[in-house]
């Protein structure tokens, strides 16, 4: 038989005679402490060799932290998270926090191995005299252990075993708990609990609730502020101050026990704990909303969200994408600029009021890069009371297209006339070259889509709009100045359908709904419903002379470990450099001499009204080398079934609402305001050997029918203006004249 040294028992022995050896007897007075559940079946060879033979630490997965979304000044305005924490290192967490943590918690952290026999009996006593929890029985390593497991958990299932208050799960956590002492130092473990711990109003880590319970980082934690939070890791429900006044109450009962065991440890002066005790919670709740519902530009928020679960760029695979927002502590720098965002709200707001049914909606899109600048709408984003979906508020992105959360969009009206307008001076058009137009126009023949498919429209019938119904002549100028329906389908059918819709196409162009773009006769009228992201977008091309961006939102990611991914531009020419001056050149015209006569920003700008059929939406899109904005206005309940005539927005009534009416005049007033701080950029002067003169039959006569009635008016005027001052004098002289 083998012999064993004298006063050495066996494993089992110390364990069968409940003699405290080391650990065993710790592990034995720890479970000394758990309810008499969950045992059964653990023999004491078992717990034994379990707590002998160590596993490796447990496995840390990344803890999860909150995505930021910053401006492009660097200032946050939204955030997405499952759990609201931001990690520090533990130089970033002020003395006085780490030092009520550990004395509430474990006060011999720094003198134990992982597991602190005589804390565990002292917590015991201490507890049971308290009839409550006053001190942890269990050391910080294994509060670190348990929030470990609990993390890992991927299932309701696992969650609770690593919670349950068995004796099984105190080995295991015992075991990583000794396992993570090799692995780590005391400071490392603690810097982990601080950052791991839940301390209630949905903060997790010391900074989190530093900044949710006193609006303060964690490196300025005072000491009655660190006593409040290290008193609250306990009990995180029963002392959450966002939950009502009982529960401040505890809290501050909580603080000053962690204030009492400070002064008992000396780690602070009995004075200081005192006067400490004395002060009032003096709570400064920092509201930390999740998601766009919070955000003070909720519309740009909501494009960057879809941006990033739709977005292969930021993940292979939606879950992963979604993981990477809510887990990934994440910093998002966007493209929104807050001077030019207010712009647009302002102007929309002037405007148009949130309880309105009819919306307004407008983006802002930086030429040559796609860079979105603004996104702003009418009405408030979130729900209404009961679910309303004409009130004040929305759940639709009205600005962006149903990838990015919108609706269905509006039918674009006459700003897709710049596409028929683009694709003809691509093909050799002149300025002056154009049509005798006729009163009305039936698309009956000479229309084919892309598919070669015959589209033509016999049973339609196009009418111009606003005093143009008796047809003349017209050409690119003045049937673009004066947005001439019947000119434009004569047209398009002359330079073909098909490569106008593929001029739309290299612009960016794609329906709102995300079905097919219908490909009828009525495409330059704007038939297809858009959003003003995408429109905004087609128009900041013609302001960087042809070049084509992708409406972006994200300009930079950078990762958890200060990783940086950069997302450049996404361009490319779309329409040629002298056709895009030539199409600047004459939407200029529509400020001087065309729908929007008077309107002008002060500025070089090109643009182009819409009115749709029946006045179911309006629209204003336009640019000039800076920056480009589309507007739309139409019914929340319904375009169709709810035209914009005979209505009141924002107060003032409307016969009728065109593009010239009312989005006209928030593009005006939202770009002004947007572009006071940059200096004016010219547009490049067009070719005008290559677009200038041009023919079109009956202009001349036309012309000179409009010089000789603009003399008449003239002479007129001057006859009437002078009659007035002295009309004896006028009669006399005309009496002298008649009897010479």
């Amino acid at each position: 038989m083998t012999s064993r040294p004298p006063g050495r028992r066996s494993r089992a022995a110390c364990l069968r005679g409940l003699v405290t050896c080391g650990v065993f007897g710790g592990l034995l007075a720890a479970a000394a402490a758990l309810p008499a559940v969950g045992t059964a079946g653990l023999t004491v060879n078992d717990v034994a060799a379990t707590v002998l033979d160590l596993p490796p630490s447990p496995r840390e997965n990344p803890l999860p932290q909150r995505t930021v979304l910053l401006d492009r000044h660097g200032r946050k305005f939204a955030q997405f998270y499952s759990q609201n924490r931001t990690i520090v290192p533990l130089d970033r967490v002020a003395p006085v926090m780490r030092s009520a943590i550990v004395a509430i918690e474990d006060s011999r952290f720094y003198e134990h191995g992982g597991l602190d026999i005589k804390g565990t009996l002292r917590a015991l006593v201490t507890n049971t005299r308290a009839g409550e929890v006053r001190q942890g029985g269990s050391s910080l390593t294994q509060q670190l252990v348990k929030n470990i497991l609990v993390e890992n958990a991927e299932s309701d299932t696992e969650r609770a075993q690593a919670r349950a208050p068995s004796l099984k799960r105190k080995i295991t956590e015992l075991r990583y708990a000794l396992a993570m002492e090799k692995k780590y130092t005391k400071d490392e473990i603690l810097e982990r609990y601080l950052n791991i711990a839940y301390f209630g109003a949905g903060a997790f880590g010391v900074q989190a609730a530093a900044q949710r319970f006193f609006s303060v980082p964690a490196a300025r934690l005072t000491l009655p502020q660190a006593a409040a939070l290290a008193g609250a890791v306990r009990t995180p429900y029963a002392t959450d101050p966002s939950l009502g006044d009982q529960r401040r109450r505890r809290l501050r009962e909580r603080r000053d026990i962690v204030l009492e065991r400070m002064a008992q440890l000396s780690l602070v002066t009995r004075a200081e704990a005192d006067a400490a005790r004395r002060s009032p919670l003096r709570l400064n709740m920092r509201p930390e909303p999740g998601g766009c519902d919070g955000s003070r530009y909720p519309y740009f928020c909501l494009y960057v969200h879809r941006e990033l679960l739709t977005n292969p760029v930021f993940g292979h695979s939606r879950a992963e994408r979604e993981r990477r927002l809510t887990r990934g502590g994440v910093v998002l720098r966007t493209t929104l600029d807050p001077d030019v965002q207010r712009a647009a709200e302002r102007a929309i707001a002037g405007r148009v009021d949130p309880e309105d049914t009819e919306v307004a909606a407008e983006a802002m899109v930086e030429p040559g890069t796609g860079r979105i600048r603004a996104m702003a709408a009418s009405k408030l984003y979130g729900r209404n009371p009961g679910d309303s979906g004409d009130g004040p508020r929305t759940t639709y992105n009205l600005v962006a297209d149903t990838a990015h959360g919108g609706g269905q969009g509006f039918q674009a009206g006459s700003t897709f006339k710049v596409f028929t307008l683009a694709t003809a001076l691509s093909q050799g058009w002149r300025f002056d070259q154009g049509f005798m137009t006729p009163g009305r126009f039936v698309p009956a023949s000479g229309f084919t889509d892309c598919a070669g498919r015959r589209v033509d429209d016999p049973g339609t019938e196009i009418h111009n709009a606003g005093g143009e119904g008796r047809g003349g002549p017209q050409s690119l100028s003045t049937g673009t100045w004066k947005s001439v329906n019947i000119f434009y389908m004569m047209l398009e059918q002359a330079v073909g359908l098909c490569p106008v819709v593929e001029t739309a196409r290299a612009l960016g162009i794609v329906r709102a709904d995300g079905a097919p773009l219908r490909e009828v006769p009525t495409f330059t009228l704007g038939v297809n419903e858009m959003d003003p992201v995408t429109v905004a977008a087609a128009f900041a091309a013609f302001g960087a002379r042809g070049r084509y961006c992708r409406p972006v939102a994200i300009v930079e990611l950078v990762e958890r470990d200060g990783r940086s991914v950069l997302v450049p531009p996404s361009c490319a020419q779309a329409v040629e450099r002298d056709v895009a001056d030539a199409v600047n050149h004459l939407l200029a015209g529509v400020f001087t001499k065309g729908t929007m006569a008077g309107q002008g920003i002060g500025r070089p700008a090109a643009g182009k009204t819409g009115t749709n059929n029946g006045y179911t939406s309006a629209w204003f899109a336009g640019h000039t080398p800076d920056l480009a904005a589309a507007v739309s206005v139409g019914d929340i309940r319904g375009s169709y079934r709810y035209p914009l005539r005979d209505v009141v927005i924002g107060g003032s009534y409307y016969g009728q609402v065109q593009g010239a009416s009312l989005p006209g005049p928030i593009w005006v007033a939202s770009m002004t305001a947007a572009l006071r701080d940059t200096p004016p950029t010219p547009f490049h002067r067009p070719d005008m050997r290559r677009f200038g003169g041009g023919h079109t039959p009956g202009m001349a006569e036309a012309l000179a029918r409009e010089r000789e009635r603009l003399r008449k008016r003239e002479r007129w005027e001057w006859f009437w203006r002078h009659r007035r001052h002295d009309r004896f004098f006028h009669r006399d002289h005309h009496r002298d004249r008649f009897f010479r």
